[in-house]
């Protein structure tokens, strides 16, 4: 939302003034010119009704006692149109006595304003306010007919021509008015066409590629694209620039912009007049200026080489590695200046970066500004770069990434300003947008599979501002019951050590999934630790209790009857865990780039039942393609099996298909089946993904669009891994951080199945992460 200024033009309200004060001079010289002049025995104000008579007194160039004459009659006649508050200024004489007679101008009683879409009204109102159109003002049409130009004027920028603005003064009582702004917006214009004159190396098409602006196409209705706007239109010609600049145009200019409109006001024509010139390669880049000793340091980060075609945003890269390398060193107002020579007969440009690393500075104060609900200190424990010490552009980065990836607020800024006064000072400031972290769900539901399900959840991920995290869970559907507990607290010491403890029963129906008649029932309870030993690396080990039930009929599969025959309907296990994980992603919810590692080993220990050992591995990658879209991979590998003559536990096995496996394919339906056809996972397993995803325009930054292609099997114990079985999927779908949790929707296409798997293209998801 554009803010709707308008700025008060006062040379104009003076003028008017003047000519207003210039005419009522003249009436008063003529009346009184040949009047005595006299001593002011007394001053009389009339016609004021909300103007104090203290006010028209401290405005007047007379007080009672002096001599009065026909010049100061004029110069009190203009003092008091100055003030803006009276629309008719009148002097007369009684005997000894001034009588000063007012007509004041109405105030504004209200302001009114209808048939605003595009812009917030409440904006609108503050801009009138700030000029003076605002209840209880002195009403000033003038400014009212500016406002109304002003107002048409942003309209036009944005592309609606036939907007209409139309105003209305009534009067009200107590010499007051009533102004009501009716808009009448009109359809914005659309673009019909845009055409460039003078391009030699790329076709239209191609330029219009590199635009925000377009003609309307199957999705114009969401991006708005055909929509015609100034300001949109200034950044296309930018990013034609860049774009031209970036594939060795060094004298590509735009001559001229032509925006024609219809008779109708419903279509807009542009043709961009361009001229490319030559294409440009470089014959040599060389560093100039302070370079502190560090010149075979800087010149490793030069990777433009003479004979490459000119790129201006590798020119700018290199600059900016430069510049960074020197914040790394406490220059915080480092500059690299790239600078051409350009010799026009070869074609060939020669770079001089000329560098300035300026005063070496250190942080006067780290200020975070933003924060609601999370406490500063909380925020402050995540921060890299301390005060009084000398400023490090890495570490500002990184306590920037450190907050993001707390989870708790839309957006993280971070300044630099200079400290005023100072050449050798700079503040950090960090500015957070809290984000809501807690979410209450209630709900009854109906399903042809579950029948009745009552489902209940609250989780907050920063109770009360600590940054501490609790979650409450009941789910009672007929296929998976649980009722769990857990709490994490990320920072037990000062240290950064966590613990995360968790209690919990779960029962799961495998009939109701298409899985084999067996019930489970696991009652359970763990606490785990988690001591960071780098920056990015984190080391987790924990102890728990699982207890499980094991519901059988003659009609379960084969595998399970044995099992229980073999350990009985009920098993206890004491399980250990431990593990590593490597997280630099920018971002926990929306990661655009870093690379997240984790790797982690289940065990049970050697005291009750259960013997077995369960291991996984997952890789994660996130690189930023362009602005909008970033390439994220994902890898996971599984295996698990049993030890000291005890066999592994079937509830243990792993599964794949459906959304965070190999989407397009039924939920854990690949792998392994028994006699009955029932999908019965496997002890291995390896999963496989790529994604683009990009975020709708306009939208919240964590609704993202995604195309994917997906691979994965399951093997058993008995079958050897052969990647020729993987099953492999492509699609595309929606991923959103929704209030009520991570929500994935997707639509895949299975490009490798067999006969007997189980299909299911279109799946959503609440709760998962990738």
């Amino acid at each position: 939302m554009q803010d709707t200024p308008f700025p008060p033009d006062p040379v104009h309200l003076r003028a008017r003034r003047r000519s207003l004060a210039a005419a009522l001079t003249l009436a008063f010289t003529a009346t009184a010119a040949n009047a005595q002049e006299f001593v002011v025995r007394d001053i009389r104000v009339e016609g004021i009704q909300r103007t104090e008579a203290g006010t028209v007194f401290s405005y007047l160039p007379i007080r009672v006692g002096e001599r009065f004459d026909p010049e100061k009659g004029v110069a009190a006649i203009r003092a008091l149109f100055a003030t803006g508050l009276f629309k008719d200024v009148r002097l007369e004489v009684d005997g000894e006595t001034l009588v000063v007679i007012v007509e004041e101008r109405p105030s504004i009683a209200q302001v009114d304003i209808t048939g605003v879409k595009e812009f917030d009204k409440d904006t609108i109102k503050k801009s009138l306010r700030e000029v003076g159109l605002g209840e209880a003002r002195v009403f000033d049409r003038s400014l009212l007919e500016r406002a109304e130009q002003e107002l048409k004027r942003q309209y036009l920028a944005r592309g609606l021509f036939s907007v209409v603005v139309k105003s209305t003064v009534t009067p009200v009582e107590r010499n007051r008015v009533n102004i009501a702004i009716a808009v009448d917006e009109g359809d914005p214009a659309r673009i019909r066409s845009i055409r460039f004159t003078g391009n030699q190396a790329f076709s239209d098409g191609t330029l219009r590629d590199q635009m925000e602006l377009g003609t309307p196409n199957w999705f114009s209705w969401y991006t708005k694209r055909d929509q015609y706007s100034r300001q949109k239109l200034a950044a296309d010609l930018e990013s034609l620039r860049s774009f031209y600049l970036n594939r060795g145009y060094l004298d590509f200019n735009i001559e001229s912009t032509q925006v024609s409109i219809s008779p109708n006001k419903e279509d807009i024509y542009i043709t961009i007049n361009l001229n490319e010139g030559n294409r440009y390669t470089v014959s040599s880049v060389k560093l100039a200026g302070e370079l502190l000793g560090l010149e075979q340091e800087l010149s490793a980060l030069i990777d433009v080489r003479p004979g490459d075609v000119y790129n201006a945003e590798r020119l700018n890269a290199i600059s900016k590695r430069i510049t960074d390398r020197l914040s790394m060193l406490g220059y915080a107002f480092a500059t690299a200046n790239p600078i051409p020579e350009a010799n026009r007969d070869k074609r060939e440009v020669a770079f001089t970066i000329l560098v300035d690393p300026g005063r070496r500075v250190y942080v006067r104060r780290v200020n975070i500004t933003g924060n609601t609900t999370t406490r500063d200190d909380i925020i402050r424990r995540e921060v890299r770069q301390f005060e009084s010490a000398w400023f490090d552009s890495e570490k500002v980065r990184l306590s920037r990434d450190r907050i993001d990836r707390l989870g708790f607020f839309e957006k993280v800024d971070v300044e630099t300003p200079a400290v005023p006064g100072s050449l050798d000072q700079v503040d950090v400031n960090f500015n957070v947008k809290e984000r809501p972290t807690g979410s209450i769900q209630a709900g009854v539901g109906y399903s042809s599979t579950d029948r009745v399900v009552l489902q209940a959840a609250y989780s907050q991920q920063n109770v009360l501002g600590s940054g501490q995290s609790i979650a409450l869970e009941v789910n009672t559907s007929r296929a998976n019951k649980t009722l769990s507990l857990t709490h994490t607290d990320p920072y037990v010491t000062q240290d950064g050590i966590s613990r995360t403890t968790e209690i919990y029963e779960r029962r799961s129906n495998l009939a109701r999934l298409g899985l084999g008649t067996v019930d489970f029932t696991q009652r359970g309870g763990a606490m785990r630790f988690g001591v960071p030993f780098t920056e990015f690396d984190t080391v987790y080990f924990g102890l728990g209790y699982e207890g499980t039930d094991i519901g059988l009929t003659d009609f379960s599969p084969p595998a399970y009857l044995k099992y229980v025959n073999d350990f009985g309907e009920r098993t206890d296990a004491a399980v250990g865990t431990i593990g590593w994980a490597r997280d630099s992603r920018d971002n926990l919810l929306v990661p655009n780039r870093g690379r997240y590692q984790r790797a982690f080993v289940e065990g049970a220990l050697p005291a009750l039942d259960l013997r077995y050992y369960r291991a996984t591995y997952q890789f994660q990658q996130f690189i930023p393609l362009t602005n909008k879209l970033t390439f994220a991979s994902n890898f996971e590998l599984g295996f698990g099996g049993g030890y000291g003559g005890k066999p592994y536990p079937l509830f243990k096995n792993f599964y794949a298909g459906g959304i965070g496996s190999v989407r397009g394919f039924d939920g854990g339906s690949l792998g392994p089946r028994d006699a009955l056809g029932n999908p019965t996972g496997g002890t291995r397993r390896l999963n496989l993904s790529l994604e683009a995803l990009a975020p709708l325009p306009g939208a919240d930054r964590t609704l993202r669009a995604l195309a994917f292609v997906d691979g994965g099997q399951v093997w058993s114990a008995e079958q050897r891994v052969r990647l020729g079985e993987l099953r492999y999927s492509a699609g595309f779908g929606l991923a959103w951080v929704s209030p009520i949790g991570p929500l994935k929707l997707s639509y895949a296409y299975p490009l490798k199945k067999e006969t007997g798997d189980r299909l299911q293209r279109f799946q959503f998801q609440i709760g998962t992460g990738f």
